[in-house]
């Protein structure tokens, strides 16, 4: 009543502007609604590597500057915000890195706006790595400086864009020493010889690094920002480089000049904070040991992870997915959070799991259990679909599970939907060679070849999107332990019944798309609005296939459209049809990317 009457003084109206309240309800159906959440359970969520955040000796020292300092500062450093603990931080944060000088601000984003606006501007070019945590790319956005983006695993790439940029007054580049969310090292020795080679300069975002890893040492090195919200358990972010380099952003950081100084009390616990972490290097060394030791349960059970820190993703496609199984784990007991886009790229939705220097080697076994158990309970796999009847989908479906049979991954396949005489269940089955026990029966059959809502009228069936999706969960559910490969009967937009067509289904279902479409003439038209019925639908789609003969110029025109979505060519094969040895022969010729999410478990031929 307080909130309408406030409301209602004020002329304020509950409605959002006209557009935002159904883009909202988008992103709600879509799984990317974000809620705020107390912490339950085992933390394995937080940054606080070296377990500091809970640390005595830190409290007592927060507690002593309030006495000295008072509680706030209620102005800018520039203004009457700068005192004693300001200085000691800094003090202390330049000694541990090796630099100069270091500068305090109230958040590592903050820090890292402020540096990059600092040092670049419109005669300038910055190269920002691929990834990099978004204030780095709000960063360069606020420098108006030329910004090149740069893949880390393209250093060839870099450089050729370093050389075409020669004539740029500053050439800067920026990454991060570890990737927030993937957990993987920047091979930061390798930029800096580019950036020698070429008379470029780098920045080096050390929020994941600092306390864990050695501090990078190098000439080339302009600036470094690391955060004492992460390792340190406390909060803010510090930009140490040389005494003219800080000195540059003192007088032109924005973030700096126009906002109030961080509390005194959490300066003088961050200076705290770096002498406990130099003190106490094992502490970074345990986080290491128990990411790790975690890596290598995982692996055991056949779950890939990536990167070499502290933080150990596991990567699970899409985001309801994702959210379902971290939903599992927190129930578990321990407090593992899904991330989604647009914090990462589509199709990559994962759980990002941190360990910290005070977890023990039962709470990693445990926790790796939890995983593990988790992933088992909830289903998931993806859908093959096509842009018409007839392109190839029940090849590259067959394709799909004989690359899960070559990785000795345990997979399934279903047709949901059959109609017709034909036996698209018993074409994969041959074109596998596996046994029956690999496909499961379709959990809908209609005797006439039309599409579902045609041949299920001719048999008085009213076939909803919410029977099917119920009927395939029931089939999963009742399987053992596997990845699925489901193929759609034709296009997203097949009718279903009169009211509701395939894409109901599909969004129901939630998992992501393989999408298979022809190679030639009008693949251009059908692909585009199958991929935007599909992306409307808030559906993930991860690869586009196109069957037939080859067509340079179609596929060169979708690819400049697809984004990071990857586009393979099959041909159509020579004889009769496809057989196990043209799909093998075609996977040897081409890398497909992991798709599949199961432990890896041998499927024996026949």
């Amino acid at each position: 009543q307080r909130e309408t009457r406030c409301g209602a003084a004020f002329g304020m109206k509950a409605d959002l502007p006209r557009g935002l309240e159904q883009e909202m309800a988008l992103w709600e159906k879509n799984g990317l609604q974000r809620t705020v959440d107390f912490p339950l359970g085992l933390d394995f969520s937080s940054n606080d590597y070296l377990a500091l955040s809970q640390d005595s000796r830190l409290k007592q020292v927060a507690i002593a500057a309030i006495q000295e300092f008072g509680v706030g500062t209620a102005s800018s450093r520039l203004l009457r915000g700068h005192c004693g603990a300001h200085e000691e931080a800094e003090t202390e944060a330049a000694r541990w890195c090796g630099a100069e000088a270091a500068l305090l601000f109230p958040s590592g984003w903050q820090a890292n706006l402020g540096l990059l606006q600092s040092l670049a501007g419109a005669e300038d070019v910055l190269f920002s790595a691929v990834g990099n945590h978004a204030s780095l790319i709000e960063g360069c956005r606020a420098a108006q400086a030329q910004v090149q983006v740069f893949d880390l695993a393209n250093l060839e790439g870099l450089a050729a864009q370093l050389q075409r940029h020669a004539s740029a007054r500053r050439r800067i580049m920026v990454c991060e020493h570890v990737d927030s969310m993937a957990g993987t090292l920047a091979p930061l020795q390798a930029l800096a010889q580019l950036c020698e080679e070429h008379d470029a300069w780098m920045t080096v975002d050390e929020a994941h690094s600092a306390g864990i890893l050695p501090f990078f040492q190098h000439p080339r090195l302009l600036v470094r920002m690391f955060t004492g919200g992460k390792a340190l358990g406390i909060g803010g972010g510090f930009v140490c480089g040389s005494q003219k380099t800080v000195d540059t952003i003192l007088q032109r950081g924005r973030s700096f000049v126009f906002t109030t100084a961080i509390p005194p009390a959490t300066a003088a616990a961050l200076a705290e904070s770096i002498r406990v972490a130099q003190a106490e290097p094992e502490r970074g060394q345990r986080a290491l040991a128990a990411a790790e030791e975690l890596r290598q349960h995982l692996a055991a059970s056949g779950i890939e992870t990536d990167g070499g820190s502290a933080i150990v993703p596991v990567l699970l496609g899409s985001p309801m997915h994702t959210m379902d199984v971290a939903q599992k784990i927190r129930a578990a007991g321990f407090d593992v959070r899904g991330i989604r886009p647009p914090t990462v790229p589509e199709g990559t939705s994962r759980l990002r799991v941190v360990c910290h220097a005070d977890h023990s080697p039962e709470e990693i076994r445990s926790l790796a259990k939890a995983i593990v158990g988790a992933m088992a309970k909830t289903k998931t796999g993806f859908v093959v679909c096509g842009t018409d009847t007839s392109v190839g989908k029940t090849t590259i479906a067959a394709l799909l599970l004989r690359d899960a049979v070559r990785q000795n991954i345990q997979a399934r396949y279903l047709k949901p939907v059959q109609t017709g005489p034909d036996s698209d269940t018993q074409e994969v089955l041959r074109l596998t060679d596996l046994p029956a026990e690999a496909a499961t029966t379709p959990c809908f059959q209609f005797a006439a070849p039309a599409s579902v809502d045609q041949a299920a009228q001719q048999e008085n069936t009213h076939l909803r999107a919410e029977d099917l999706h119920t009927q395939v969960q029931q089939t999963v559910a009742e399987t053992s332990d596997a990845d699925w490969i489901l193929e759609c009967a034709g296009g997203l937009r097949v009718p279903l019944n009169a009211e509701q067509d395939q894409a109901d289904f599909l969004s129901l279902l939630a998992w992501p798309l393989i999408l298979v479409a022809r190679s030639t003439l009008g693949t251009l038209n059908h692909t585009l609005l199958s991929l935007e019925a599909a992306q409307g639908r808030g559906l993930t789609v991860q690869a586009v296939f196109l069957v037939g003969d080859p067509h340079p110029d179609n596929a060169a025109s979708l690819r400049a459209r697809l984004g990071s979505i990857p586009l393979f060519q099959v041909p159509w094969f020579a004889g009769d049809g496809p057989t196990t040895q043209d799909l093998d022969a075609w996977l040897e010729e081409n890398s497909l990317p992991s798709w599949f999410h199961a432990p890896r478990l041998a499927l024996a031929g026949r």
